[in-house]
Formats: C-alpha cells, structure tokens, sequence
C-alpha cells in the first residue's frame, strides 16, 4: 500500500491549510493510500546552520522539532504533501526552516518520490509560496503532482476554505493524481527500475573566473 505522508506548516491545527490537507486525506483513503498527517507549524523549528554535522551522522544536530523524526518516515514514504499558509507572499518561515533542514540533512534518495505543495491565503500571494514549495521537489529528483488548478484554496477560516468550492475540487483532483502517480511509479521502478542520475559535475567557480 502506498503511503503518504502530509506536513501542515499552519501554526493552527485546524485552520485554513489543515482543511485543504483533509480534503486530500479523505481523497487518499478512497483510493487505499495510507496517510500520516504531521503538525509542523505549531513548533519552534529553527533554520539549518550549515554545520556539516549531518553530512558525517545521517542527521541533523537539532533534535528537538520532529525534523529527524520525520525523515525516517519520509524514506519510507512514497509521496509527501507541504501545506502552508501565506505569510507576506511566502510560506510560513516554520515550514521554510523544516523542509531546509529535512531535505538538507537526509542523504537517503528522494528520487521518484511524489511531492505536492498546497497553499492557503485570504487573497493574494498564493502562487509565489506555490513555487517556492515545489523547489524542493524538483533539486530532489522528485515527481511533482499537479491538479486541475494550481494547489491552493482561498479563506480567512477553515469555514471560509469550506466555502472555496473549486479549491476543495483542486484539492480532491490532487490527491486522485498522486495517487495514481505514486502506484504508476511503484509498477515502473518493478519492471524498468530508477532512471540512472549523473552526480559528477558541482561547478562552484572557486577561482572566481
């Protein structure tokens, strides 16, 4: 059975982005994907330090925040769902700070894992965070899920995001196609297995030519 597992980066646990995750949660179990729904932004996550710890323990220094928690189920996992609020046309700098150090310090491969960001705001700034968000799936080698409209919904309430008809839709739509997604690539990996990824170039221009 597939398993997805779904980040929400609001600081509520039941606001606007926590009813855009649901919707795809009940999406996910009409199809059999199994789902873990985990609650970031309530927590005090702080930024990657970039100081090379991980790199030599397969971790990162910072214990304290679910981070290395939640990359031993993010290996495991077939697929991963980043909801976030808008703040000031960015996501939540919680959830930032949480996928920096969640794909930084993992060295396990992500390739051909499905990714799907999902956003929330009241009006505007939607589709900046929506960018930003998927980046970290496409350094990664990451298949990005995509829906019948860009993965957002609109509301200053849960209530409101009830009443946003079409994102809820998108939402549905979403998970349907990660779903399908994530068992296509299962079947593929079995008879063709992973494409073959070149690692030996890392320009940096150290001679500042």
């Amino acid at each position: 059975m597939a398993k997805v597992i779904l980040l929400n980066g609001s600081p509520k646990a039941d606001g606007c982005t926590a009813t855009a995750l649901h919707e795809m949660i009940k999406t996910f179990h009409e199809d059999g994907v199994e789902t873990e729904l985990i609650h970031v932004g309530n927590k005090a996550v702080r930024g990657c330090i970039s100081c090379g710890y991980c790199g030599k323990n397969g971790k990162c220094v910072f214990n304290d925040d679910l981070v290395n928690e939640v990359a031993a189920k993010f290996e495991k996992a077939d697929g991963l769902v980043v909801g976030s609020p808008v703040y000031y046309g960015s996501p939540n700098g919680t959830i930032l700070s949480f996928m920096d150090r969640l794909f930084y310090s993992t060295s396990f491969s992500k390739q051909m894992k499905v990714g799907a960001a999902v956003v929330s705001c009241r009006r505007g700034g939607n589709t900046a965070s929506f960018d930003v968000l998927n980046k970290y799936f496409t350094i990664s080698s990451m298949p990005v899920a995509s829906s019948t409209y860009w993965n957002q919904v609109h509301g200053f309430s849960a209530e409101d995001v009830k009443k946003d008809l079409e994102g809820l839709q998108t939402m549905r739509n979403l998970a349907r196609n990660m779903s399908f997604m994530m068992k296509a690539l299962a079947d593929a990996k079995e008879k063709y297995g992973l494409p073959s990824l070149e690692r030996e170039a890392f320009i940096s221009f150290p001679d500042g030519k």
